[in-house]
């Protein structure tokens, strides 16, 4: 993902078929605040963070899965064949794809669905890719090095995961469907093209797993786990999906994760969620943010130093039992 500076948001609106620009006259208003949170009723599962840390460093275990790499291609296939034991059907999308550098890609986007029936559904999503260099790295000599991803990438992927194996063990009323999504870091971060980042996203959007397919609603999960997070009104979300941020935003109230999720205008980012939001589809993103840092994300935005010890399982866990609200309380 790329943070967008209010100055470009005009360019950096993605080119989306919604002409209203995302300035900082838009956000932030006072019609924003959230309701009164909702009970969570005790019939809603949770899930553990443990379980979930664990999952980061599973992933982390296997090194940066840079798209191309052997950890990327393990981590792929570990990714399916896991969520085969979990979800009701599980499909993988090749999706050729060529950066923005000229290196051409397959892309495995993987998409679990739990109760596949239901024409109510909910789209999960996350990024499990890392980002090729550490250009951000505050040591000029680790900036050609990969990324580890332990924030950026492993723990929304985690989260998932952790959800399925919660939606696996009690089996929700609605349709839900997980899309992990490939190669969204692989962006040019000195260029102001969007479409240079997200390209599993934009393929998928393009492509759905099933013809005509639109839920009521997708959020994405994006450098949920680190120590300190605060999830912030991200600004494309609350303009284009404005009441999903509302619930979402009570649902964690309700969930106790209410110090995490700031009622307050963040940053633009230019995420997974853009091209659903091109696509006609309510997306969010529930997303780090940091706006008293160099890049307006978490300390260790892409550099060697997104490692495991950086996240908190107490983070992961909040996050995801606020989708356990969404998912069983809707």
């Amino acid at each position: 993902m790329n943070n967008i500076l209010l100055n470009n948001l005009a360019a950096a609106a993605v080119a989306m078929a919604i002409t209203t620009s995302c300035g900082a006259s838009t956000a932030g208003s006072s019609d924003n605040s959230a309701q009164a949170p909702t009970t969570t009723t005790a019939i809603t599962p949770q899930c553990n963070g443990d379980s979930a840390m664990a999952l980061v460093i599973e992933q982390c275990n296997m090194g940066p899965r840079v798209p191309g790499t052997e950890a990327h291609a393990r981590c792929s296939t570990w990714l399916k064949d896991r969520l085969a034991t979990l979800a009701d059907t599980v499909i993988e999308q090749q999706a050729p794809v060529t950066t923005f550098d000229g290196t051409r890609l397959t892309a495995r986007n993987i998409i679990a669905s739990f109760n596949p029936e239901a024409a109510q559904r909910i789209l999960l999503l996350s990024h499990y890719d890392c980002r090729p260099w550490a250009d951000k790295d505050p040591d000029t000599a680790h900036r050609r090095e990969p990324v580890m991803g332990a924030n950026d990438a492993a723990s929304g992927t985690a989260v998932l995961l952790e959800l399925a194996r919660v939606m696996h063990d009690k089996a929700p009323a609605i349709g839900i469907d997980l899309l992990l999504v490939d190669v969204e870091d692989w962006g040019d971060s000195d260029s102001d093209d969007p479409d240079s980042w997200a390209l599993g996203t934009q393929y998928w959007a393009e492509h759905p797993h099933v013809a005509g397919y639109k839920p009521m609603m997708a959020i994405l999960l994006d450098m949920v786990g680190a120590k300190g997070a605060t999830f912030m009104r991200e600004q494309f979300s609350d303009y284009y999906a404005r009441d999903i941020v509302d619930m979402v935003w009570r649902k964690a109230q309700a969930a106790g994760a209410g110090s995490l999720f700031v009622n307050t205008v963040g940053g633009a980012v230019n995420d997974d969620h853009v091209p659903l939001l091109q696509a006609g589809i309510p997306a969010i993103d529930i997303i780090d943010l940091r706006p008293g840092s160099d890049h307006g994300f978490f300390p260790h935005w892409h550099t060697t130093a997104d490692t495991p010890d950086k996240l908190d399982p107490a983070t992961l866990q909040a996050v995801g039992n606020t989708l356990l609200a969404v998912i069983y309380n809707n």
